[in-house]
């Protein structure tokens, strides 16, 4: 499409998302090095109760891929907590798969019921609270994960699509080609476009890079 500079791929299932793909987006100048793949939980047998067309090796598969085509590639992924007949041990299990594969950030849902399908009928139902703590606990992996992903990106260059300004302090935010989120200083903070900055200083606690670059 012309006048489309940037494309990312908001969401793809793991066994939709081919050798090919992978191949074409590390290629193609206008695809994002950014995935977003939902994984729901890093145990085979929740995935096959939840009838996922995948299972865990598949998976790591393909973030292994992507990591040897694009390193520096944002690999985002969808966790459920709380699903029926889930344990302690498959917590930590999941926890220590997201952490193994390096991901960029968790988006963490809590499993809930719902009327007209199987889910009330399901045997081993997680009291409430427990699944809220899961949560707790998957959120705070996802936090280290994105601050370790910014880290590693320290000192590199990309191009940022510029998106939004604050004129009250002449900063103008955006994203990198690999979803990491900046700003600087403009004259006129409601400038767009994509120009090329090097990362300097990570803002830990505000989940951004400055640069003046």
């Amino acid at each position: 499409l012309d006048g489309v500079e940037r494309f990312r791929i908001s969401s793809i299932e793991p066994n939709l998302l081919t050798d090919d793909i992978i191949d074409f987006v590390a290629s193609s100048k206008k695809f994002m090095p950014h995935f977003h793949i939902p994984l729901q939980t890093g145990v085979d047998r929740l995935l096959h109760a939840m009838r996922r067309k995948y299972d865990t090796a598949l998976y790591a598969s393909r973030i292994k891929h992507i990591k040897a085509a694009m390193p520096n590639a944002c690999i985002g992924a969808d966790v459920i907590v709380g699903f029926p007949g889930e344990t302690e041990e498959d917590i930590r299990h999941t926890a220590s798969f997201v952490q193994d594969l390096a991901l960029s950030y968790l988006h963490v849902f809590t499993y809930s019921e719902r009327q007209n399908t199987r889910a009330p009928k399901l045997a081993d139902a997680i009291p409430v609270q427990e699944r809220r703590e899961r949560n707790f606990v998957l959120r705070n992996i996802s936090e280290r994960l994105t601050k370790q992903f910014y880290h590693a990106q320290a000192n590199l260059t990309f191009p940022v699509l510029w998106e939004e300004g604050d004129a009250t302090k002449n900063w103008i935010y955006g994203y990198t080609s690999n979803y990491v989120r900046v700003r600087a200083h403009r004259e006129d903070p409601d400038a767009r476009g994509i120009t090329s900055v090097t990362l300097n200083e990570y803002l830990e606690e505000e989940g951004v890079y400055s640069t003046d670059r």
